[in-house]
């Protein structure tokens, strides 16, 4: 019998997220991609996150319910002006988000989520390592205006996280009369970033709400695509959670490609009968894109001890 293993990211749908063995951020599916006992991984997520499940268990079928699953990280970037600026900057490591093509992350030294990226940077700056960093530019902007690097940046921006905005935020917070709170995604634009109360990755701003311990009647807007919503909510069904507007009275900032993952598109793939296989990975790209990876969740084992 067919072992059929399903993975989704917290930006899915609620009904997606109830129907998979496994829901988490970018870092905690790679772990179990990895580890995983399967004979096919439905990944109900984005082509990126497909192809790491691939590149770290390439022995196991990989099926991603909609072939039309990408992201804007990865349409933004034409991979040979990625090659050349790396070749620009040859005497620098390579730090390059997950929310990359598999390409991508072949030409890079490491990669990280949203969830590691503080720690490993830091580390390489302890290193006394110069840093290069792609492609998210807004996070690369957060990380050298929050720590004083001087990293140069790859352009290009997460097309969800990039519409949030001071103006609409501020418009918000005017029809709050109590405590209100912002926790954001570090894919955000920086001036939104500026005024967070918590930065940090899907599972860390899920946690934050969790341990929340605040005022009773406040209002906490979270600026992060509004599939992590269905997790907060249920978590905590006492606090007033709103996705922060990306415009007045706009609370509907969602993935378009995330959202491609309908609940057909996902029982047709556990079942065999749709979705597309990542069956196009080359046994040296899978290689050179698996070294940068494991190193970054070799480091990030501390954060399951």
């Amino acid at each position: 019998m067919t072992k059929v293993v399903t993975l989704a990211h917290y930006y899915t749908t609620p009904e997606i997220q109830e129907l998979a063995d496994k829901v988490g951020d970018s870092l905690e599916l790679s772990l179990y991609a990895r580890d995983a006992q399967a004979d096919v991984i439905v990944f109900a997520g984005v082509r990126f996150m497909a192809e790491t499940a691939k590149i770290l268990n390439p022995q196991t079928k990989v099926v991603l319910p909609d072939t039309g699953s990408t992201c804007s990280l990865v349409t933004m970037t034409d991979i040979t002006k990625l090659q050349k600026w790396r070749e620009e900057h040859a005497d620098y490591v390579h730090v390059a988000y997950v929310n990359s093509s598999a390409e991508h992350k072949a030409l890079a030294d490491w990669i990280v989520t949203s969830r590691n990226v503080d720690d490993i940077i830091a580390h390489l700056y302890a290193d006394g390592k110069k840093v290069i960093y792609s492609p998210d530019r807004n996070m690369g902007a957060y990380l050298n205006f929050e720590y004083g690097y001087d990293m140069p940046l790859w352009e290009a921006v997460c097309e969800v996280h990039d519409k949030f905005n001071q103006q609409a935020l501020d418009e918000a917070y005017a029809s709050v009369s109590g405590a209100k709170f912002l926790i954001a995604h570090p894919e955000s634009p920086l001036p939104v970033l500026h005024g967070a109360d918590y930065i940090g990755s899907t599972s860390q701003m899920l946690n934050w709400v969790r341990d929340f311990d605040g005022a009773a009647d406040a209002v906490i807007f979270v600026a992060t695509e509004d599939g992590i919503l269905y997790n907060m909510k249920k978590a905590r069904p006492d606090l007033d959670l709103r996705q922060a507007p990306i415009y007045s009275g706009c609370q509907c900032n969602s993935c378009p490609y995330m959202k491609l993952n309908s609940l057909d598109a996902v029982r047709a793939a556990q079942a065999g009968t749709g979705g597309v296989e990542i069956d196009y990975l080359t046994p040296e790209l899978i290689e050179l894109a698996r070294k940068p990876i494991d190193r970054m969740l070799e480091f990030s084992q501390r954060y399951y001890k």
